[in-house]
């Protein structure tokens, strides 16, 4: 009798889930969880590599992920332990002839799945796709020709429509292995994992659940019922509420949607409905989501250092109290200290916000762009490897982009997305006795006023923010 392993990771989800449509073969089926405490604990760079926000969301989705499973005949295990050894104890102990899981993209993980495999022996680990949009044998060329800016990538991919057809959730699933039901323990909490648990903030732009049932209904919702994919190029670059941007993003990134599912979707939504700009906009922005993940699979770990795929030896190395007074949102410049505690508190931020923080980061305060990724690692709701280290690496310009130089006027930038400063006198209490107009540029107050708001002052305004300077 064959015995199989199903062991997830980021692929939270029944639908469209090749390493669970492979298990469906075998009968006794084992879906497991390992939580690596490895990854909740401080890394060299001072942060961990998940922190309380995705595991919230994480352990949401293994509970609805349970509950989906039950409905079908089976259970998933959750143990707390190093994926290599809890996975060989668990073969051994249950008589597993075969482990199927999906196939990892970045230096770390891969690492780990070879440690894996290795602690297995004779036991096969079986890789089936993550979740991708093309597959390689979908791509245009080869993963070592593909090109390095993005504009290439995207128009040797429209060069042939495509259509996805993504596998229905299954109806029923393999029984467990006898032996594993006395593996089976209720989810651990924040708290037993040494997270506190995170304050409700009704102004969050991402208040929605864990799990696939939640990342379904959004989708439906998004494309479906408020339509809101009609006018996504319009409203993407929006700072507030929910439905600037389709959100689906957290849910990408744990699996609990999966990435073909969405464009298949978003295909049957335009047959219907006709294509118009912001539609191809969302197919645009997951082309970018593949493309991160390509140009990790090319380069690896050369996307995690300083210099990132070019070697660039100029980047910023520094590290200082300007780090810290960014990660607490206590730079002195309202817009970018906004979105800095929105990530705090709620663990997203607007794709706008990130690209001024990082810019303002590097550029402005030159700090070490290295440690602004590796703080959104921890604190992001949405964090993918790819995604997350590909984008800082082109906003310092050591990334897959012609332009050296990505720089934003941050002030401008502000006066552009937050014209009437609502954003801003969202996250910032303290400015709230300001006149609107000022709310972008309290460092131009007279130092005790500043003071007695208790809100740190721009020890140094740049000359480029000048044309965009209130008269006081």
């Amino acid at each position: 009798m064959q015995t199989s392993l199903l062991w997830l990771k980021q692929d939270l989800r029944l639908d469209d889930n090749p390493a669970l449509q492979a298990g469906l073969k075998s009968e006794r089926l084992l879906p497991l969880y390992v939580i690596d405490p490895r990854t909740l604990s401080l890394g060299p760079m001072g942060t961990r590599r998940q922190g309380v926000h995705r595991t919230r969301l994480l352990l949401e989705s293994l509970s609805a992920l349970d509950d989906a499973l039950r409905q079908r005949g089976s259970r998933l295990l959750v143990l707390q332990g190093e994926p290599e050894r809890v996975i060989a104890q668990l073969v051994e102990r249950l008589g597993v002839q075969e482990v199927l899981t999906h196939a990892e993209i970045a230096p770390e993980e891969r690492a780990l799945q070879r440690r894996v495999r290795d602690a297995l022996g004779v036991v096969p680990l079986r890789e089936c796709p993550g979740n991708g949009l093309l597959r390689e044998a979908e791509l245009p060329c080869p993963p070592e020709d593909l090109p390095h800016v993005f504009t290439r990538f995207r128009e040797l991919c429209e060069r042939r429509s495509r259509v996805f057809q993504p596998h229905a959730a299954p109806s029923a699933l393999p029984a467990l292995p006898d032996a594993a039901l006395d593996l089976l323990q209720p989810l651990p909490t924040l708290a037993q994992l040494g997270l506190s648990e995170p304050s409700k903030v009704p102004a969050s732009a991402f208040p929605f659940s864990g799990g696939e049932a939640a990342a379904q209904a959004r989708l439906r919702d998004y494309l479906w019922n408020s339509q809101g994919v009609r006018q996504y190029k319009d409203t993407r670059n929006g700072l507030v509420g929910t439905e600037y941007s389709t959100k689906f993003s957290p849910w990408l990134a744990n699996g609990c949607l999966s990435a073909r599912r969405v464009v298949a979707e978003l295909q049957r939504h335009e047959s219907q409905y006709g294509r118009n700009d912001s539609t191809h906009w969302l197919w645009v922005e997951l082309l970018w989501r593949d493309f991160f993940r390509w140009t990790l699979v090319r380069h690896g770990s050369a996307l995690f250092k300083a210099g990132g795929l070019k070697g660039a030896a100029r980047t910023p190395r520094n590290l200082d109290e300007r780090f810290q007074h960014w990660c607490a949102g206590r730079t002195g410049m309202p817009f970018v200290d906004a979105n800095m505690r929105e990530l705090a508190a709620t663990g997203f931020m607007s794709n706008r916000g990130r690209q001024v923080v990082a810019s303002y980061l590097v550029h402005d305060l030159q700090q070490d762009w290295r440690h602004g990724a590796a703080w959104f690692e921890e604190h992001l709701l949405d964090y993918d490897p790819a995604s997350n280290w590909g984008n800082w690496a082109y906003l310092a310009g050591v990334g897959n982009d012609p332009r050296q130089n990505r720089v934003f006027n941050v002030l401008r930038q502000a006066y552009q997305y937050d014209a009437d400063a609502r954003y801003v006198s969202l996250w910032m209490p303290e400015l709230h006795t300001l006149p609107a107009h000022l709310r972008h540029t309290p460092f131009l107050l007279p130092a005790r006023q500043l003071e007695a708001m208790r809100y740190p002052r721009l020890e140094q305004i740049p000359e480029t923010w000048r044309p965009y300077l209130p008269v006081v």
